[in-house]
């Protein structure tokens, strides 16, 4: 009954959901999340493994009311200090692949898992925004931190450069998802219920993402203006 039991469990295990993840992961929960936030920074394959949402509830599970909700407690000193770290490694190793193997590795044809088109959308932030405000940017986004950092290192951004960009936005990213799940598991708790978790899972990581995108959406408003601002010049000019 109890291998029946357990291959059930593993056959609705979903990878897409964190909370599998942690239950799966059990008194491992830490080291599976350093692990992933590696895997999705530094290698291609990881673009589709949970990155907001895992940290969020990570966050949750390293709370006062972890246990009352159904986690296994992981130490949030841990996750502070592990996170962002090998968020960073693994961008700082996704980067050295991209200076190393250039275009060659994205010279593939596209898949379920893989599509030019990412390729493509990465290479638009980085020349929209400057390699600095992208790195740091890319972060926040699903798929383009992925492709950001081996990106980078393709055209060319200097390692140092580099490394300086992506410990910034790696601790803003990892470490502000953490704690924003952390400080919010008690009311989550209390408005919702323990029970419910899965269900607000992604609205919650959605609203947290919306909100750091805010800084994308204002540099494109600027860059409109500015786009604007040239182009009625250029006429003033063309009349004079």
């Amino acid at each position: 009954m109890d291998k029946v039991r357990a291959l059930g469990e593993s056959l609705s295990f979903d990878p897409l959901n964190p909370k599998d993840w942690l239950n799966w992961l059990g008194s491992f929960a830490m080291f599976g999340v350093w692990a992933i936030m590696f895997a999705e920074t530094g290698l291609l394959i990881g673009f589709f493994l949970p990155g907001d949402s895992l940290l969020f509830i990570a966050g949750v599970a390293a709370s006062p009311v972890a246990e009352a909700m159904g986690f296994t407690a992981i130490p949030i000193w841990g996750l502070l200090i592990g996170a962002p770290i090998c968020a960073i490694l693994g961008a700082q190793t996704g980067h050295w692949l991209g200076a190393r193997y250039g275009r060659r590795m994205f010279s593939r044809p596209d898949s379920r898992l893989f599509k030019q088109e990412y390729v493509e959308k990465t290479e638009h932030y980085f020349r929209k925004f400057g390699p600095g405000k992208a790195v740091v940017l890319a972060r926040f986004i699903p798929i383009v931190r992925t492709f950001m950092n081996p990106v980078a290192g393709v055209l060319g951004m200097p390692a140092k450069e580099f490394f300086l960009w992506n410990v910034i936005g790696g601790i803003l990213w990892t470490d502000g998802i953490l704690l924003a799940g952390y400080f919010l598991a008690e009311r989550i708790q209390n408005s919702i219920g323990a029970e419910n978790i899965d269900k607000y899972i992604l609205p919650f990581v959605f609203v947290i993402v919306l909100i750091s995108l805010i800084p994308i959406f204002i540099e494109m408003i600027r860059a409109r203006r500015e786009k604007r601002r040239e182009a009625a010049a250029a006429k003033i000019d063309a009349l004079r």
